[in-house]
């Protein structure tokens, strides 16, 4: 690494927040810092949704499943959980989001206020702000690696916390001062920036690899899709599991997360909103199967070798880093970099905010909120959850181990807690007529319990499930992940549907009768 490169770096976190700001502009009400007044393009917000949703995570971790995977596993079996991502958004695009936009709401659990009451609403945001947190802290933490090698080619050992510290600065920065409008068109720009320098990596390697490399990854399974062998319980992507649950996994993200919801109501209609949730399920798709093809081509570039054991990595997820900073030229290395960095910057710290002020505080508050106090509600609880999520990545880096799952399943991981609660509330609210706030706050605390243990204590012997709330081992192996979001919808279902028989009369309540009006006004 050469002075070229940090200049390069220097210039990419200082004057991407700027940019951010001068997009953004001036806030003049509490709905143009939260949903931007429902005015940008619907191209801008799918890039925007893409950048959200992978960001790090894809640029460092992805390529590392295709070079760490066994020709039983398969090399790119990764992308069957994106085939159930279209799938599922395709259904958020007609069944969720024109509820949302037509009920004029700020947040995606406003909609579940409308339907059951507030408890039901503070229940599900509460649960969506602390899942959050640690996902996100997960992924600011990813982004933290690869400045870490660049200091440490200036004989800098800079450590975790500081570098997480000056990442989070940066972020805050155009978050509090540009509103929703700089996140979206930031993401769009910092997307396209790193795809730009996945394009660079695949083509300084295509000059550098071995003649019949790709055979060679062909006779191993590298670039094999689909798993039927697999168990459907236990494996790593098996067709079953990582399809539907995929596609229900996907729901949950896009239709009961308020990271992309946020994004997605700052469109101008539902129209818009389709198109850009649609969009951004082929791309992601093609995003997953781009930085796999990188992981392949490290593979054959470090002929399949132990990153951790003979590269003496921290740990694995350092791999495609660590080719970054000591193989690419000057120039170029500092360019990928700024691009990875790029994928940091995605900003959650909006939807916090706006989760927090309108779906917990303002219903807490005895007194109604002015649009001014509103506003200015947003941008403190920008800056507060700036400062947890700084805390919670450094102690994600902290507790980083060796052995660990690639970091981009750690996040997935944290979200299989509670996604399956929060979506099924959603869809128990469609679905069961008679269920009422009490029925749904059951059922949704009862599949966080019921999924929670199944993920800690249940492993399976083969196909026999026991209960061991120890580690996974080659006897005992845990459910795969996948099943955690159908779990959780599934048990909602049955909870929520049960409490609601002791209801006598299907009845014209306030809320039923607030359900059926988001009904017309979505099918209008």
């Amino acid at each position: 690494m050469r002075g070229l490169d940090l200049a390069i770096i220097v210039l990419f976190l200082v004057g991407m927040p700027l940019l951010g700001m001068w997009i953004g502009g001036r806030q003049k009400s509490s709905t143009d810092y939260f949903v931007s007044e429902k005015r940008i393009s619907w191209w801008v917000v799918c890039l925007s949704v893409v950048s959200a949703e992978t960001s790090t995570l894809t640029v460092l971790s992805v390529p590392v499943i295709a070079y760490m995977a066994t020709p039983a596993q398969g090399g790119m079996t990764y992308l069957t959980l994106a085939l159930g991502y279209i799938v599922g958004r395709i259904i958020v695009s007609f069944v969720l989001l024109p509820r949302y936009i037509a009920g004029d709401l700020v947040t995606a659990y406003a909609f579940l206020g409308k339907r059951y009451g507030n408890g039901m609403r503070a229940t599900a945001s509460v649960t969506f702000l602390f899942t959050r947190l640690l996902a996100d802290g997960i992924r600011l933490f990813a982004t933290a690696i690869p400045i870490k090698l660049v200091l440490s080619q200036y004989g800098i050992n800079a450590n975790y916390w500081a570098i997480i510290l000056a990442l989070g600065i940066a972020m805050v920065f155009y978050s509090f001062f540009g509103g929703v409008r700089a996140v979206v068109w930031v993401d769009a720009i910092q997307m396209l920036w790193y795809v730009l320098g996945g394009l660079v990596v695949i083509w300084w390697l295509s000059g550098q690899l071995p003649d019949g490399w790709f055979s060679k990854a062909v006779d191993v399974n590298k670039f094999q899709i689909f798993d039927f062998t697999s168990s459907p319980l236990t494996g790593a992507y098996p067709f079953i599991a990582a399809f539907f649950g995929g596609a229900l996994l996907s729901m949950a993200s896009h239709g009961a997360d308020q990271l992309i919801v946020q994004r997605l109501m700052s469109t101008k209609d539902v129209k818009s909103a389709q198109k850009a949730l649609i969009a951004s399920g082929f791309v992601v798709f093609l995003q997953f199967a781009f930085f796999l093809f990188i992981g392949v081509m490290l593979w054959a570039f470090y002929n399949g070798v132990d990153p951790v054991k003979d590269l003496k990595l921290g740990n694995k997820d350092e791999l495609f880093g660590y080719f970054i900073v000591n193989s690419l030229p000057s120039g170029l290395s500092g360019f990928v970099i700024a691009g990875i960095l790029a994928a940091a910057l995605s900003s959650s710290l909006g939807a916090l905010a706006s989760s927090t002020v309108t779906d917990v505080y303002e219903r807490i508050r005895k007194t109604p909120m002015t649009d001014e106090e509103r506003l200015r509600h947003g941008r403190i609880w920008t800056l507060a959850w700036a400062g947890l999520l700084i805390v919670c990545a450094g102690m994600f880096a902290s507790s980083n181990k060796t052995t660990a799952d690639p970091i981009v399943v750690q996040a997935l991981g944290i979200a299989g807690y509670t996604y399956g609660a929060l979506l099924g509330a959603f869809l128990l609210g469609l679905i069961f007529k008679r269920v009422t706030q009490a029925d749904a706050i059951i059922a949704f605390v009862s599949t966080v319990l019921v999924v929670g243990f199944v993920i800690l204590g249940v492993k399976f012997a083969g196909s026999t499930p026991t209960i061991n709330f120890g580690k996974a081992t080659a006897d005992l192996k845990s459910l795969t992940g996948w099943w955690n979001t159908p779990l959780g919808v599934a048990v909602t279902l049955l909870v929520g549907g049960l409490l609601s028989l002791r209801h006598s009369s299907w009845g014209k309540s306030r809320r039923v009768a607030v359900r059926d009006e988001l009904d017309v006004k979505a099918e209008s």
